[in-house]
């Protein structure tokens, strides 16, 4: 029998498909769930900040697991159909453990809901490392062959969203864990039939100030370099508004939409749009003003909701929604492309790592606490939210970090368009 690998074309195939099911788990569930936990009882919705809390705390710690343990004892893809396999098993029981517990949103983070999530998360997140190892273990041409590999996570988690829309109850339902459950073991048994992937760093010493970027932290005696952490720390806080509530804002009164879930979708498609023309608008721009225009977005996107919400127009909130490709891409992608920059290559791994460590695990965790009670100072003792109000706050929050940012970042390598 032979032995050869087969042929460049079917692996990119493979791995698309591994990737489009990745995050069809994730999307199944993450911006669906608030239409469920709002059935469930006050107490259990209000609950929202630490369902979106856990997530951030578990991409905090899933580099110890990545550096330590799976990427030094274990093939790739027999690790990565491990995790699965119980983090799938995790979320076909989160309906039941949250009925059993009831709706005591006293309990907080130790409620026995948000604890399966959490469990949930501390297994799914190392995974999202783990499938771009994977891929980029097996491609021939990384820098061609990835981001068509990756796009088909996004299609994945546009299409989670479109199959929940289409289940009896929506997103009321508790189904959307069963789900996500089970694509996450149908991932798990297509993950043992992927490329044998050895660890890649079998023999080699680790620390953990090495997973956790600490030695990039010299970087940060560049002004430029520090400006950008700082601004990217400090406008995750108010983006997690957008990944906490938009889904239920869009649901409530004040914009009437009955279905939301569906809806949120539109976000993920404009970011395949942007996420092609990329190139072209780094070209006109420069790292400086694309990173510039990806913030100011958010700032419109929350103005468009607070002014929707006044008004319940349906049009200002889908355009809010659909911004979603320059607020995502300008943003946080463009943030990768200028650590790749500014960052030696023997640091370059570690920079990246820390500025994931400090945006989507420090600032969306921060951010989501933060967000939970904005939203509790502006809920009256009848459960009416003064939708205006909180987004109106957001927008400003945004706004400040921008005008700091484009003030104070000075970077004339970065300001060059491409």
């Amino acid at each position: 029998m032979s032995t050869s690998a087969p042929p460049a074309p079917a692996i990119q195939s493979r791995l698309s498909v591994m990737m489009f099911l990745q995050f069809f788990v994730w999307g199944a569930w993450y911006v669906s769930m608030t239409g469920w936990m709002t059935t469930e009882g006050v107490g259990l919705g209000e609950l929202i900040g630490w369902a979106y809390t856990v997530g951030p705390i578990a991409s905090c710690i899933s580099p110890f697991f990545l550096g330590m343990v799976a990427d030094r004892y274990f093939a790739t893809q027999r690790v990565l159909a491990a995790m699965h396999f119980v983090g799938g098993a995790i979320l076909l029981g989160v309906p039941a453990i949250a009925g059993s517990a009831g709706a005591d949103a006293a309990m907080g983070f130790t409620h026995p809901y948000i604890l399966a999530l959490f469990a949930h998360m501390l297994f799914y997140m190392p995974t999202v490392g783990l499938t771009t190892t994977l891929s980029l273990a097996n491609m021939t041409a990384p820098e061609k062959q990835f981001p068509i590999v990756r796009v088909w996570g996004t299609i994945g988690w546009i299409a989670a969203g479109i199959v929940v829309s289409r289940l009896p109850g929506g997103d009321k339902s508790p189904a959307q864990f069963w789900l996500a459950g089970g694509a996450s073991i149908l991932l798990a048994l297509y993950s043992l039939t992927l490329p044998n992937t050895p660890p890649p760093g079998k023999g080699k010493a680790v620390s953990a100030r090495e997973l956790l970027g600490l030695d990039s932290l010299a970087l940060m005696k560049s002004a430029p370099y520090a400006i950008f952490i700082l601004c990217s720390f400090l406008i995750c806080i108010p983006l997690a508004g957008y990944y906490n509530q938009a889904r239920g804002f869009i649901a409530s009164p004040a914009i009437g939409d009955t279905n939301s879930t569906f809806t949120m979708t539109y976000g993920q498609m404009s970011e395949i749009l942007f996420m092609v023309t990329m190139p072209l608008f780094l070209r006109r721009l420069g790292i400086k003003w694309m990173l510039a225009v990806g913030m100011l977005a958010w700032v419109v996107r929350y103005g468009l909701f607070s002014f929707a919400a006044n008004d319940h127009v349906m049009w200002m909130a889908i355009v809010a929604i659909v911004l979603h490709g320059i607020c995502y891409d300008f943003f946080f992608v463009t943030g990768f492309l200028y650590v790749d920059r500014k960052a030696p290559r023997e640091l370059r791994g570690q920079a990246q790592g820390f500025l994931v460590l400090v945006t989507q695990g420090l600032g969306l965790g921060l951010g989501a606490q933060v967000v939970a009670r904005l939203l509790a100072s502006n809920t009256s003792a009848e459960g009416l939210v003064d939708w205006q109000h909180f987004w109106g706050l957001l927008a400003a929050a945004a706004l400040g970090v921008f005008l700091v940012f484009v003030a104070l970042f000075r970077d004339k390598a970065a300001e060059q368009a491409e």
